[in-house]
């Protein structure tokens, strides 16, 4: 957490008449926008207006939450991001560790940016700001934006609409508060928050319960074709362009394909491979169970990073090669 210090100059750069700007990553996830929009909610209920920023569109089941339409796409509205960032008097960064993961587009203007940068974010080897919180024992940004308002000693100002977004970001970040790093201070949180407005109904069936046609068949698709290898310790998933143009994938359609295979009883791994829809390379998505270090090994061999039990990366070759030299890297692995 900031220190007492840091959180003194923090409060008095964040007053009325201040330019606040939130900005979160590239291809945003539950997390990332729960966390912006609940930050931005926070800080109205100051006095304190704040526009979010993200580097390209997000998938529509996060976009019921409050205000989400008014979030800055840069990729739809350049100049209008542009502008905002340029004349910010503080920016928030949220939930990524470094001003490349906001994308070729918005890093840029974040590194040149005269505004004092915050780092509020929960993934390793965080880059320098003016300001960071940085803790990757905390399962999601959305608690540590909770924690922030707690040392604030505002929590009297998180209202409904605060509440609603920071839970939606912990239940998504934490796989439904299934994943390991949930722990006994994230549901005291989530208590808080249900008590502060957050209606868990809701939020999950806003959330998850948005299944479109196109999902369903690509989800048939993979699930069809699973193979398990290194002794049924691991699981490949995969995707080409073709299919999902064949189906209509719309953006968000493959959230959470990757933890089907985790689902699988013996598996430790599951990797998840699909064709970029415009450009010529593979994304992946780790997941792990344990002490599995997907984080290391995506570093190591996949242009990534992550979570020691979620991680992403890119590959330069075709999604055939790229399986075939993911499976000849997980059999060295010792697990």
């Amino acid at each position: 957490m900031f220190t007492p210090a840091e959180i003194s100059e923090i409060q008095n750069l964040v007053v009325p008449g201040k330019k606040i700007v939130i900005i979160t990553h590239y291809n945003p996830d539950g997390d990332a926008i729960g966390s912006s929009l609940g930050l931005k909610h926070f800080l109205k209920q100051k006095g304190v207006e704040a526009e979010v920023i993200v580097p390209n569109d997000f998938p529509k089941f996060l976009k019921w939450m409050p205000e989400a339409k008014q979030i800055i796409i840069a990729d739809y509205k350049r100049k209008q991001a542009g502008e905002a960032i340029y004349h910010a008097d503080v920016i928030f960064v949220l939930d990524f560790n470094a001003s490349h993961r906001a994308g070729n587009l918005v890093g840029p203007w974040i590194e040149k940016a005269k505004a004092v940068k915050i780092l509020i974010d929960h993934h390793q080897q965080p880059d320098d700001f003016d300001f960071v919180y940085s803790d990757v024992t905390v399962p999601a940004t959305c608690q540590m934006v909770y924690h922030f308002i707690e040392t604030l000693q505002e929590e009297h100002l998180v209202n409904t609409d605060v509440a609603q977004c920071l839970y939606t970001g912990i239940m998504t970040d934490t796989g439904g508060f299934r994943f390991r790093s949930t722990s006994a201070a994230t549901h005291r949180i989530v208590a808080n928050l249900i008590e502060k407005g957050a209606d868990p109904a809701t939020i999950t069936s806003n959330t998850w319960d948005t299944n479109t046609v196109s999902r369903l068949y690509l989800l048939s698709l993979i699930l069809g074709r699973i193979e398990v290898v290194k002794d049924g310790k691991v699981a490949i998933l995969w995707l080409k362009r073709k299919e999902l143009q064949e189906f209509g994938f719309q953006k968000g359609d493959t959230e959470g394909f990757v933890n089907y295979g985790l689902s699988i009883m013996g598996t430790q791994v599951s990797a998840f491979f699909m064709e970029d829809l415009y450009e010529d390379f593979i994304k992946i998505s780790f997941r792990s169970k344990d002490q599995v270090d997907v984080n290391q090994f995506s570093r190591k061999y996949f242009h990534g990073g992550g979570h020691i039990n979620a991680a992403g990366g890119k590959y330069y070759k075709s999604i055939e090669e790229t399986i075939e030299d993911f499976k000849e890297k997980i059999e060295a692995e010792d697990f």
